[in-house]
Parts: structure tokens; sequence; C-alpha cells
């Protein structure tokens, strides 16, 4: 995302408007503090001390007779200006050595951890005091060594972070086409840090801030230099005889120190697409017109499951919105599966997320209605969405080991959604959990439930998460490719599971594939998804007969076991 982007989110945002504004009035107050303050912040005149607001002092005067505006902008300049030092020196030490420790690893990531660990397990204030005692009390030099304390608060974010991504493919890719590591930091890995170390610095600021503060307050530094800790301390010596001084620097820090922590958050969420967003501020305008089916459709509506058409968008980085499925009707009834298949990146499981109100982030329904049991779900808040989930629809993903959980077993897994959906006790929920495990054909239900997810096939896993899905009981299943990753006999027992589970409980399945073979063997009816759109639908045995699309009748020329055989290769025997 762009920085003028990330500016326009934020200043949108309320939470981010507020404290940008008080923090760019203090910093200009601050740079501009000879203008504003005729009078420097050194000159005393006895005779004023303690002496109230005039015309010329609108804050009145100290203990020594000094302004104390003057001295209120003046001390910002050196508090606001030694926090940035110390902020300079941990970037510029915590964030490159963080990025080659967790970009190249090895002994340098060894040794910076053990650096790191040891530099944050010394107490800052005591530090602070000995390297006062040793070095003197000039603040520059002081805040220099509190940059260099904070710093391994950067090294671990970034490190962490960039660990995390440098063994990601595109990682890989661009090792592979030849680019230099530097390089590959530049473009590929810095761009993850960026957003978590903007966010860092607006908190590490705060605390350099209070940090510095504390210090002038204990006494410790130039006792000559203006600072808003120095005037705090003076204050507080002062507080039964002037009690009004002790507002004007407490005040300049907790409105500095709270805006920045403010703006972090606000900078938070703008850069994780979270605050306040164009597309989605449109989306309330929209779903009322989307809960509106057209005059003509209220009749043939399905009640289980009735999609009208719906509209999936996404907002892309430079700032355009683009729309990944367009129009898209479908009903599921009661007791029937319906395939929706295609090929892949033909919208099906988009158009399954919709349903589920689980898109991806930056996308949205932008258009059209979707009822489930009768209740229009676009626009609906997430906790009532997320109350629909399991007790009315439920969801049966593809690749069923990465769905799983490695570090729960089965039982853990299967009872948690019990418990908390349905109220019931650990023994109904384990005593249910062993007779879902027993309908969906599992021989030893008891040792899987103790099992953890690497202990299992993947064809138990799929029946795992199918028991998943029918534990609330749902009326409506979702099922996005659930034999994908399943060898062919597995996919047909899982198939023959799915049927017979539709045909006892009188579920409505919609089926997301892009496997014509499955859908001419547990479908009831199918519509053929292509560039986001669907282009036919009918009855399993006439789409799969009498296609009346030319993208369907591609689709099913592709199926291998209609083709003709393969000549055997040359010098070989078939």
């Amino acid at each position: 995302m762009s920085a003028r982007r990330v500016a326009r989110r934020v200043l949108r945002n309320p939470l981010g408007l507020v404290p940008a504004v008080v923090l760019a009035l203090i910093v200009l107050a601050v740079l501009c503090a000879p203008l504003l303050s005729p009078q420097g912040p050194a000159v005393a005149s006895l005779r004023d001390s303690f002496g109230g607001p005039t015309g010329g002092h609108p804050l009145g005067f100290d203990s020594a007779g000094r302004d104390v505006l003057a001295r209120l902008l003046h001390g910002g300049r050196n508090t606001l200006g030694g926090a940035l030092l110390a902020l300079a020196v941990a970037l510029v030490v915590g964030v490159p050595s963080g990025l080659v420790a967790g970009y190249r690893g090895g002994r340098f990531d060894a040794a910076a951890s053990w650096t790191a660990n040891l530099v944050m397990a010394l107490p800052a204030m005591v530090v602070l005091l000995a390297s006062r005692a040793i070095l003197g009390p000039t603040v520059w030099v002081l805040m220099v060594v509190l940059g260099v304390l904070i710093a391994p608060s950067f090294f671990r974010l970034v490190r962490g972070t960039v660990a995390g991504v440098r063994n990601e493919l595109y990682v890989d890719a661009a090792r592979v086409s030849g680019l230099r590591d530097a390089r590959i930091v530049a473009r590929h890995v810095l761009v993850v840090v960026r957003a978590p170390v903007i966010v860092q610095t607006a908190l590490v600021a705060g605390i350099a801030i209070g940090l510095q503060a504390g210090l002038e307050f204990l006494g410790i530094g130039s006792g000559d230099t203006p600072t808003w800790g120095a005037m705090l301390n003076e204050a507080f010596a002062n507080l039964q005889r002037a009690p009004a001084m002790m507002v004007w620097p407490g005040l300049a820090l907790g409105l500095t120190s709270a805006s920045l922590v403010l703006l972090a958050a606000a900078l938070r969420d703008a850069l994780e697409d979270r605050g306040a967003d164009p597309v989605r501020r449109r989306r309330p305008a929209a779903a009322p017109a989307a809960s509106t089916a057209p005059a003509g459709d209220g009749d043939d509506r399905a009640g289980l499951l009735s999609v009208r058409d719906l509209a999936v968008s996404y907002l892309l980085p430079d700032g355009t919105v683009r729309e990944v499925v367009h129009g898209v009707d479908l009903d599921v009834r009661e007791g029937e599966i319906v395939g929706l298949v295609g090929e892949s990146g033909s919208g099906k499981t988009q158009t399954a997320f919709s349903i589920l109100g689980i898109l991806p982030e930056g996308g949205h329904v932008s258009r059209g209605s979707v009822t489930v049991d009768g209740r229009e779900v676009v626009g609906l808040p997430e906790r009532e969405h997320r109350a629909l989930r399991g007790t009315v629809v439920a969801y049966v993903p593809q690749e069923p080991m990465s769905n799983l959980d490695p570090s729960f077993t089965i039982g853990a897994q299967l009872t948690e959604p019990m418990r908390y959906k349905l109220g019931i006790s650990r023994a109904e929920a384990r005593r249910r959990a062993l007779d879902l495990l027993r309908q969906v054909e599992i021989a030893d239900p008891e040792r899987v439930l103790a099992s953890y997810p690497h202990q299992i096939s993947g064809g138990m896993a799929q029946r795992v998460l199918i028991a998943g899905a029918m534990s609330c009981g749902p009326r409506l299943l979702v099922a996005d490719e659930p034999t994908t990753a399943l060898d062919v006999m597995v996919q047909a027992e899982v198939l023959g599971l799915l049927r017979r589970l539709q045909r006892e409980r009188g579920l409505g399945v919609l089926l997301v594939t892009h496997n014509l073979g499955v859908v001419a063997d547990v479908c009831d009816r199918v519509a053929v998804m292509h560039e986001g759109r669907v282009v036919e639908t009918g009855t399993a045995e006439q789409v799969l007969h009498d296609p009346r699309e030319p993208y369907t009748r591609t689709l099913l020329d592709a199926v291998l076991d209609r083709a003709p055989a393969r000549p055997p290769l040359k010098g070989r025997t078939p």
C-alpha cells in the first residue's frame, strides 16, 4: 500500500485524525518556539517569581521568574529532539541487524539474538544512571544510550517477521531467478516488515519520551537545559506554592504520549486494512439492495440456500476495485446435492466463501442477495453470521491435513465446537464425537479420538472434518473440493459417505468441485461457472449428457476417461 493511501486512510479515521492533528500542533509550536515566545527560556527576573499570567506571558512565571511558555516550547525541542535521537539510534541498530539475522540465520543470528536478549535483560534506568555517572549529564549522550537499550525491540520484531517469510515460495523464486540477497531483502522482505516497524516506531517514541522525562524529573540530566521533565521536577518541588506549574509540562507529556499510542493504532488499522475503507463504507449502502430480490424471484427462491445476482469484489493495492464474481444465481434445497463446477479461478470458492461469510481480507459482496434458511446474510454483522455457522450451515474444506491443528488431538478439535455451540458437557461432547466418528465409518473411533492429526491418514482426516462439520446438526453443508487430496479409492468412499449422510439427515449440500466424475456420482443438479459467471444450470443428467453451452462441452471433452487412449512411447511396449 502506498504512503499516500496509508495517510488518507489514517486521516479518514477519527482515531488517527485527532492524534495526528494534536501531534502536528505540538511539533509546529515547538519548531516555532522563538516566534511564539520572544523571551528566552533562561531569562529570569526574581521579582516575577511565581507570577501569574500577564499580557506577554500567558502561562505566568516559574520559581526563578522565567517565562513558563518559553520554557515549555524550548523544552519541547529538547524533549522531542532527544526522543527522536534515541529512536534513530534504535532503528539504525535494530532494523538492519534484524533483517540480516532473520534472512541469513547461522552464527550471526545466534550471536545477535544472544546480545539482544542480554541487552533486554538489563534494567534501563540503572544503565542510564550509570551512564550519567560515567559520560556526564548531557541529555543527548543519555539518549544515545537509551537508543541502544531499545534497539533489541526492533531487532526481535524484524527478525521474527523475516524468519517467517524467508522460506516462502516467492522468495525462493527470486533466488532461483538470480537476484542477489540484498535486492531480495530490499524488494521482497523489507516490504513485509515495513508495517510492524512503523507501528513499533510510534510506540517506542512514546516510551523514549517517557523515559527521558523520568530521568529529567529525577534530576539526572543537564540542569541548565529546559525540558518537560525538568519542568516537572521544579513544579513538584513547589507543588504547594504553585500547583498550576505542574499542569503545563504534564499536559504536554500526556497529550504527546497518548497521541503517539492512538496514532500507532490507526496506522496498524490502515496498514492491515482493518480501518475505515472507501469500499467497505459503500457496503452498507449496497446491503439493502442486496437483500431485496427481484419481485419475480420471490416465489422460486429455495428456502435453504438462495443466491441472487451475487457479485464479489476485491480492493487492489492501487485503490481500484476488481469484481471476480459477476451476478451468480444459485439455489440449494433440502435433501439435494448441487454441484458448483468450473476450472480453477472460475469463482467457485469465492461464491462459497460469500455464502459462509468468510471472504479473505479485502473481499466483499458488492451486489446481490444470499439467504440461508430464509435469512439474508449479506451485510449481516460478524457475530450474527458466526451464530449460523455450525448449527445452520457447515463447511468441509479441501486439504484435510492442513485444516487440522497439529497441536491438539482429534478429540479436542471435535468436542470444542459442540461444547461451545450446543452448551453440552465434556462427557456428552465426547460421546457425540465417538458416535460421529462411527457414522463416518471410522473403524476404531476411540483410537482416532485420542490421536493427533499426523497419526492418521488423509482419508481419515477428511472423514474427521466431515464429522466435525456435522457435529452441531447443520441443515446446509458447503463442501469445497472435499476429495482433491485423496486417492481414487478413498475419494469413492468419501463421496459415498456424503451421499449417505445427505439421505439420512435431509441435508442440502453445495459441492464445489472441478471433477465432473464427482458430479456424475453424487450431484442432483449442477451449476457450471466460467470467469466468475454461472453459464449453465440443470440436472446432472442433462448437463452431463446434453450440455447447451460450449464451455460445458469443453469441460466434458477434457475428461480423460472420454478421450481416446494414447499410443505407447517409441521404443517401449504398451
